[in-house]
């Protein structure tokens, strides 16, 4: 790992919360993703499962986790089972983990080699009455192959038909969404990382140059601060191409006069930053520019101002899209009789701003957490509203990511430049 040694107390806690909420008699296991392969012999870069490290900070592959609390034996009330080391593997592959390396990294004593896990696991099983499997409940899953989870779950059924089984997935969607302070220190961390590389880009972006180039300086920036590297897909799309959401092709020139919608974040320690910035190429915006970026900003400022515990996403989406309408009106791209005739299930609005204005962020970009139940404090949003003109060839997108408090939210990017006027001041300095 590039980045520094995390605080294991941040895992302990994770695990606490989590036994916390097991019935009676119970056990559960984690398992670690698999190893993907591409083309030929090479591997996709190992990514490991969300909730496994998010009960242990492991992150190496071949990884399992056994929560046992009623063990009668205290050792195997949790156990982390790891890869042996193999001398003729590591001078291919680099070094694993040796015992006392896990456990200062999940605060867990007990660690169990994989290949000795069958003689272990079956006693324990025979004394537990409820199995806790887990699956990837991500409501923005989109993937349908059968990974280890589920082969692991169709294994366990196979092996012990008389066993109750429940899914841990249910506790972890509310445990996960709900960050403590250790785990927004490092999500912090995170996002100072993604505020230098900003900071590097307003100094670096200018008429001809290419948005892999400016791609490839957020890579550097990221990489020289100890980031593992982008928490997902960098966006860089200049002019017209803003308007596409989910644009990574980077392979386009910056021109004078247009705008560079940027959405990027690092990803430190495991955890996720999300920020979107819309900067004027040439340094300077134009009139209508600057005009359309404040409103976004004010549709921004709006929604950070009652995203706050009680209210749900789905009822602050649609305040925030009344927002959006009396701003859209002031652009002059809506009208009286356009916000008259609109469709209740397809507002007028969502011609210029068709996407969803927060998510939960954390140890996956779009992590974990409800959208029909009343924010809680401890959750962590995006905040990320945009206008999208197609007349215009314009696209701008603004986003922070807040912390929920008891009373309202802290903005973990408030250093980050936001104002038009900070911007183009810093711009000019190059």
């Amino acid at each position: 790992m590039k980045y520094q040694p995390l605080d294991s107390r941040m895992f302990i806690e994770n695990r606490k919360r989590f036994v916390k909420e097991m019935d009676p008699q119970s056990i559960a296991i984690f398992n670690s993703n698999d190893e993907l392969p591409t083309n030929g012999d090479a591997l996709y870069k190992f990514k490991q499962n969300s909730d496994l490290f998010w009960l242990t900070g492991i992150e190496q592959e071949d990884s399992m986790l056994i929560l046992f609390p009623a063990s009668p034996d205290p050792k195997y009330r949790e156990v982390l089972v790891l890869v042996r080391p193999n001398e003729l593997k590591e001078k291919w592959d680099g070094r694993r983990l040796r015992r006392n390396e896990a456990t200062a990294i999940s605060g867990i004593d007990s660690i169990v080699w994989l290949d000795s896990l069958d003689g272990l696991l079956q006693p324990m099983i025979h004394l537990a009455e409820t199995i806790y499997l887990n699956t990837n409940e991500n409501d923005r899953k989109s993937n349908n192959i059968a990974v280890r989870d589920y082969r692991y779950a169709e294994e366990m059924r196979k092996r012990y038909p008389l066993h109750q089984y429940k899914r841990s997935a249910r506790i972890l969607k509310s445990l996960r969404s709900i960050k403590s302070p250790l785990e927004v220190k490092v999500m912090q961390e995170a996002i100072d990382i993604t505020e230098k590389t900003f900071r590097r880009l307003l100094s670096f972006i200018r008429p001809g140059v290419m948005e892999y180039e400016i791609e490839a300086e957020i890579w550097h920036e990221f990489l020289r601060n100890r980031a593992t590297g982008p928490a997902y897909g960098s966006i860089i799309a200049s002019g017209d191409r803003a308007r596409i959401l989910h644009y990574v092709s980077n392979n386009e020139e910056c021109k004078a006069g247009e705008l560079v919608l940027m959405d990027f974040g690092a990803e430190y320690g495991g955890y996720c930053a999300d920020l979107t910035r819309t900067v004027p190429v040439s340094g300077s915006f134009t009139k209508r520019q600057k005009d359309v970026y404040n409103a976004c900003l004010a549709i921004h400022t709006y929604a950070k101002g009652i995203l706050k515990p009680g209210i749900t996403i789905v009822d602050y989406t649609e305040k925030v899209g009344g927002e959006a309408t009396r701003q859209f009106q002031k652009l002059g791209l809506l009208k009286k009789e356009d916000m008259k005739n609109e469709d209740p299930e397809n507002r007028a609005y969502r011609k210029y701003l068709y996407h969803g204005i927060s998510h939960h962020l954390g140890i996956d970009v779009h992590d974990l957490g409800t959208r029909t139940e009343p924010i809680k404090a401890g959750m962590v949003f995006t905040i990320e509203p945009g206008i999208y003109i197609e007349e215009e060839e314009m696209g701008i997108r603004i986003e922070n990511n807040v912390w929920i408090t008891k009373t309202g939210n802290k903005d973990l990017m408030a250093n980050i430049p936001i104002k038009a006027e900070e911007i183009e001041a810093l711009m000019k300095k190059k």
